[in-house]
């Protein structure tokens, strides 16, 4: 999974993620009425490595690949860590350390071929059995991964070791030193792509065994960077890897720096490279008369979506009715053009535009005043002196929230008499307690795809038996609709089941989809070439260069 912090400055400073042009896509799950935009990659002249690429980044929750469940963790694991496949910077699927696979006739059964030259940072060949080994730690119970069985569990035998009835994931088989089998339990058009997640990345069993619960202070990974370093609250320095299997990088380093501060003003000083724009900065910034406007880069927005979070299995959140109430109440058109200046986009489903499967025709719980009022006369919980308390928690710790929240509150109390308390907790604990479902009702995040299909964000976040479902949400017809999604091999009919599917979500309320990201804005200095704007995390940093 890739949850995000949101807030209005985040989603601006999110942007700071990659920059290209644009390009028509088509995926193996798309009809060419729902083909992607996104951008395109440029080759980069061959230069000699050089310079040091400075960014603002805020401290990961964890380096470890098969513990990542968000953007800020895998923003700098993919640049480290590899698997057997990547996307590129425009979506296409790629070979990473296998360099090439064949998939039998009936779907279900996998022969990746590893690349003879991929090696680990310390120059060690990468092996089947290295892939094994990796696999099998992810989903070993005592690695604790609460995205394993999401990423991992097609394959046969992986719920097995999950659950500790086994040790070796049976549907893995090592056919030599460089071949490795993997069957899974159905044909599924998206298990490819699930390989790109870091669940899937290979580790070297000596540097995690040997390093204990330190070991990714000095990762051995295979990705295009290797950790030179990592102070907390100060920096992370990646260094450049000069044997990559897939071509060492332009740049000699990446400097992360986590001590925070003012961006604009480091931009402006020359101590980072790129920047997200505040909307106080904004309008200034596309002055053609201000010395910044030339660095100014325009993008796509990204696959991602912020939403407003219930555990429906808890009161007062176990009422449909409830949930709808609060739902129609929200004028989401209004708090988008008087607090957000229209930079970003009203949600009213899930999957976000342009991604596969977004369906334009979705109406979802639209702003109604007046019904949120009936719904709430006819929900079990209309009595305020007989309500449970409500408490939103919220990622954080400087006590301020975003503005769009405090004005739903406020909503919600005068309008409906529904009063909500807050609670903040550090993003890294607030993830923690999120993936236990200790929340009543959650805020201030946002699910970001991880590849290009709808059963990441439908299947993950909906299913009722789903490791990433921290709704409590639960529907049999919904459960049966997308399991019969995963298995369908028909185009048309898969996705006329996910906006089945879809259709369930939104008329239920199980959440309340806040904001799709508008047009991303930020400056990127003149000198960094080839850093492209890409809807979803996948390394790309080893393409980035500085002009001479």
């Amino acid at each position: 999974m890739k949850r995000y912090i949101f807030s209005f400055l985040l989603v601006l400073l999110l942007a700071t993620f990659s920059c290209g042009s644009e390009v028509s896509l088509e995926t193996e799950n798309l009809q060419d009425s729902q083909k992607l935009q996104i951008t395109n990659s440029q080759e980069s002249p061959v230069l000699p490595a050089g310079g040091t690429f400075n960014r603002l980044w805020n401290d990961p929750p964890t380096l470890d690949p098969h513990l990542a469940g968000d953007t800020t963790s895998s923003g700098i694991i993919v640049e480290i860590f590899g698997g057997l496949v990547a996307f590129d910077p425009d979506l296409n699927l790629i070979p990473d350390i296998a360099e090439s696979w064949e998939i039998s006739e009936d779907g279900t059964v996998y022969i990746f071929k590893i690349r003879d030259d991929a090696v680990f940072h310390d120059g060690k060949k990468v092996t089947a059995q290295d892939f094994k080994w990796s696999f099998e730690r992810a989903a070993n119970p005592e690695t604790a991964s609460t995205v394993a069985e999401t990423y991992l569990g097609d394959i046969i035998g992986v719920k097995e070791v999950i659950n500790g009835q086994a040790k070796d994931i049976g549907g893995i088989k090592i056919i030599d030193e460089i071949t490795l089998q993997i069957s899974i339990d159905s044909p599924k058009a998206y298990f490819l792509a699930k390989l790109t997640y870091p669940t899937a990345y290979v580790l070297d069993q000596f540097n995690v065994e040997s390093g204990g619960k330190t070991w990714t202070d000095s990762p051995n990974g295979t990705g295009p960077f290797t950790l030179a370093e990592y102070k907390i609250g100060e920096r992370i320095i990646l260094n450049r890897h000069s044997k990559y299997h897939l071509e060492p990088p332009k740049l000699e380093k990446i400097q992360y720096n986590l001590a925070g501060g003012s961006s604009m003003a480091m931009y402006e000083n020359d101590e980072i490279d790129i920047t997200g724009i505040s909307m106080l900065d904004l309008e200034r910034i596309k002055d053609p008369n201000d010395p910044l406007n030339s660095d100014l880069v325009v993008g796509n927005p990204d696959f991602s979506i912020s939403y407003i979070g219930f555990n429906s299995s808890v009161a007062p959140f176990d009422d449909v009715k409830f949930r709808q109430a609060l739902t129609h109440s929200i004028d989401k058109e209004m708090i988008a053009r008087e607090i957000y200046s229209d930079l970003v986009v009203p949600a009213y489903g899930v999957l976000p535009p342009g991604f596969p499967g977004y369906n334009p025709n979705l109406e979802g719980l639209r702003y109604d005043i007046e019904k949120a009022k009936i719904l709430l006369s006819e929900s079990i919980y209309a009595d305020a002196s007989s309500r449970p308390r409500i408490t939103v928690t919220i990622p954080g710790s400087g006590g301020e929230i975003d503005t769009d929240l405090e004005v739903i509150m406020n909503i919600w109390k005068e309008n409906l008499g529904v009063e909500i308390e807050i609670q903040q907790l550090e993003w890294a604990t607030f993830l923690s307690d999120l993936d236990q479902e200790k929340f009543q009702m959650f805020a201030g995040i946002g699910w970001q795809a991880d590849y290009p299909d709808p059963q990441d964000f439908l299947d993950i976040l909906f299913h009722s038996e789903s490791d990433n479902n921290q709704l409590g949400y639960s529907n049999l017809k919904l459960d049966g609709i997308l399991e019969q999604a995963r298995i369908e091999t028909d185009i048309s009919t898969r996705i006329n089941l996910y906006n089945q599917a879809e259709n369930i979500i939104t008329n239920e309320a199980a959440w309340i989809p806040m904001w799709y990201p508008g047009e991303r804005h930020l400056l990127i200095k003149s000198k960094v070439k080839n850093y492209f704007l890409t809807p979803m995390t996948v390394p790309k940093m080893r393409y980035v260069y500085f002009d001479k």
